[in-house]
């Protein structure tokens, strides 16, 4: 893999308007996270979390998958109907622009309270019952709720109930806990370079090393991580990639 897909590979990659996505995912790394809707996919990491984290609050009835991955021409024709049906103050603050929505990475799944009269763009998710608990566990499985309703001015969207972004953990976990989107997640991490102080923190009995190298040092990075340890790596879409280190906690 290049640095530059490297940069635009991940769980952590970050798309809005002012960092569009350079890289779509391959339809072999796609999947149903509910069989009975075999038309909506996320990649697959994320779809078999979400699929487990359903099963196990008891609620695969209730909340359903509304809309997952979509190709920029899905998201160009989702674009162009809502500015005709609803106008275009709703369409920008609902609607991501092509090239710049998270729904293109597979990682974003819109969900819903199964009924009737569920709507495509804005589908219910009240802040009652079940759905509460999956918004109040969600960062266990790796979620963020992506667009709360106090951080629009960083988003760009409004607040969306309903869009919920696999980021994977234990990064969701440190969102929630210090009350950050995904924006601000990676202004932190610029500030934890390689060559230099690392983040460390701990979180259920495992201790994490978490860092930002930059987009123009990846040919050799395999060889730099530490062996016979868990690491992973994401890019962010931006300036490089996050480098994760799970350790146990001694």
């Amino acid at each position: 893999m290049t640095p530059a897909e490297m940069v635009c590979t991940g769980p952590l990659v970050l798309v809005n308007q002012s960092h569009p996505l350079e890289r779509e995912p391959d339809a072999a790394s796609l999947l149903p996270p509910d069989d009975r809707r075999p038309h909506i996919l996320l990649d697959t990491r994320a779809g078999t979390v979400l699929n487990r984290f359903l099963s196990d609050l008891g609620c695969t009835g209730e909340i359903v998958p509304v809309s997952g991955y979509r190709s920029r021409g899905e998201q160009e024709a989702i674009f162009s109907d809502s500015l005709r049906d609803n106008g275009e103050a709703f369409t920008r603050s609902y609607v991501a622009l092509p090239g710049c929505s998270e729904h293109q990475t597979g990682l974003a799944i819109d969900l819903g309270e199964n009924r009737l009269d569920l709507d495509f763009i804005c589908p219910q998710f009240p802040d009652t019952g079940v759905f509460r608990t999956f918004r109040r566990r969600a960062s266990e499985y790796g979620f963020i709720l992506r667009y709360p309703e106090d951080k629009t001015s960083l988003t760009g969207i409004q607040y969306e109930p309903w869009h919920f972004r696999y980021v994977g953990w234990p990064h969701a976990r440190l969102m929630e806990r210090e009350g950050l989107v995904l924006e601000e997640y990676h202004r932190l991490l610029e500030d934890y370079p390689e060559r230099g102080p690392h983040l460390h923190f701990q979180e259920q009995g495992r201790s994490f090393e978490v860092y930002t190298v930059s987009r123009d040092n990846l040919e050799d990075l395999p060889d730099r991580l530490p062996k016979n340890t868990l690491c992973q790596w994401s890019g962010n879409n931006g300036s490089g990639v996050v480098v994760t280190i799970w350790r146990d906690v001694l």
